[in-house]
């Protein structure tokens, strides 16, 4: 199994959003709501320009996305991290957050949110990837947990 990234483009929104979808239909079904869920290629276009997004590959298949943007010197969000189901599991997350760190080399600060309710994220983010909950925010009525990585 190898793992690599591709930037995306604009001319990547419509596989963007089948990936996305995939990776989110579950919690779309769980939860009745998901961001991640349902956007628009139009929507993705304008989300390529404006958060830039990796496509993950496995064995040269598209399986995931991690998009991560500056949120200030040396501090970076990761916007989003998804891999489709049958992936899920594999170890391709937990790479993912490598690459971004490799990719941001001058981190200092990694950030990134969650919905709480979602424990296997929350363990992901924890156990997996060394972040630390941070604070919790609210989006509407759901509770995000606030992660925070530092070196």
């Amino acid at each position: 199994m190898i793992i690599s990234y591709k930037q995306a483009t604009v001319e990547d929104a419509g596989l963007l959003v089948d990936i996305y979808n995939a990776s989110f239909f579950s919690d779309y079904q769980r939860f009745g709501a998901c961001p991640g869920y349902g956007k628009t290629v139009e929507m993705m276009e304008e989300s390529i320009r404006l958060y830039p997004k990796h496509i993950i590959l496995c064995d040269n298949q598209p399986v995931g996305c991690v998009s991560c943007h500056p949120t200030g010197p040396q501090e970076y969000e990761i916007g989003c991290l998804c891999v489709i189901p049958e992936y899920q599991g594999k170890g391709i997350g937990t790479q993912a957050v490598r690459f971004v760190q490799d990719y941001y080399g001058d981190w200092k600060r990694l950030t990134l949110v969650t919905p709480l309710r979602k424990q296997e994220n929350v363990r992901f983010y924890t156990e997996k990837c060394g972040f630390r909950i941070a604070g919790a925010e609210k989006d509407g009525n759901t509770e995000l947990a606030r992660f925070l990585m530092e070196r």
